[in-house]
């Protein structure tokens, strides 16, 4: 194990047993010979920057707890650290709001709501391939960001429903979303096409939305995006497996509002409509095999979004987790 981080164990995580054996999430704390300091965590991140990697490569998510991470900036630190290129948010659903350098608020839907699995911006072509999260208030109860692995989904859905497996692998799935002109605080999806496409111009936010392959329909005092067919089932390179990368279960469950029925929000890519039923076992199957670990205020989280998956539970305030996406 290398000097500056300590490997450690913690409730909630999980034990996989595979071709190796390991830890989800990994849990590194600072080792107690060495500073927790954050000058002292951001150069052991440039200086173990390939233990990191094939770590996350390994567990898909990382879990840095006990470091002196305290702010927006320090956060902002710590993600430059790492050498990540940034991704701008471009046709995500969720209102947020920029922080400080490549820092954002998450999703700042009403804290009642829950906010169903997904990996991040599956829904549209250009998405991140890794995302971190930082506690900055732990929130008074609740408030988890659980996370499951997104090859055990594929797996157990494929030998559950090998039939419906086969119609998205093969068709795809296509998303359908109203957006008002402006934000919509209130909802989860409540971003307005204006911070969507970053312009407050139609014919620019047509070109934007062509360039992720979206066709929109604009209407008195909003458009409804139409996104695809595109795929509901990705290759993992890296890792030689078939993932469950799709909104699908988050579309179907979570995109209600005043402007959006969510049974309409995502549909087979030949236009279906989708099993109700299996989309709900879905849901199950997501909640059985993901965990959740309480935020303690200072974590930070490193997702890789090509092998997880995350939700957002209820909670009650005071809670404060920002967000940041890397290509």
């Amino acid at each position: 194990m290398s000097s500056s981080f300590k490997e450690i164990q913690i409730q909630h995580q999980k034990h996989y047993s595979n071709i190796t054996s390991f830890l989800f999430p990994s849990v590194l704390s600072p080792n107690p010979f060495s500073s927790s300091t954050l000058s002292f965590f951001t150069d052991s991140i440039r200086a173990q920057k390939p233990f990191l990697d094939s770590l996350l490569l390994k567990t898909g998510a990382i879990l840095f707890r006990g470091f002196d991470v305290n702010t927006a900036k320090d956060f902002n630190d710590v993600v430059e650290a790492f050498g990540f290129e940034e991704l701008p948010y471009v046709g995500g659903a969720a209102p947020r709001t920029n922080v400080v350098g490549r820092v954002f608020t998450a999703n700042e839907s009403p804290p009642d709501q829950k906010i169903p699995f997904h990996h991040e911006m599956a829904q549209v072509p250009e998405f991140p391939s890794k995302l971190f999260f930082f506690c900055e208030v732990e929130p008074g109860s609740g408030g988890e960001t659980p996370i499951v692995l997104s090859h055990v989904v594929y797996e157990r859905m494929k030998e559950r429903y090998p039939d419906f497996v086969e119609k998205i692998e093969e068709h795809g799935l296509i998303y359908t979303r109203v957006l008002g002109e402006e934000d919509d605080p209130s909802s989860p999806i409540g971003r307005g096409w204006k911070s969507t496409f970053l312009t407050n111009d139609k014919s620019v936010a047509e070109q934007r939305a062509a360039k992720l392959g979206m066709t929109l329909e604009w209407f008195e005092d909003g458009v409804k995006t139409i996104m695809g067919p595109i795929p509901a089932i990705k290759y993992d390179k890296s890792r030689n497996r078939k993932i469950w990368f799709n909104s699908m279960v988050a579309a179907y469950t979570g995109w209600k509002d005043a402007r959006n029925d969510p049974v309409k929000a995502v549909t087979f890519g030949d236009g279906q409509p989708l099993p109700g039923d299996i989309i709900h076992d879905c849901l199950k199957i997501l909640e059985e095999e993901s965990l959740a670990i309480p935020w303690q205020k200072g974590d930070v989280l490193l997702l890789d979004n090509w092998a997880v998956l995350h939700a957002r539970r209820s909670f009650n305030p005071p809670r404060r987790v920002l967000a940041s996406l890397c290509k």
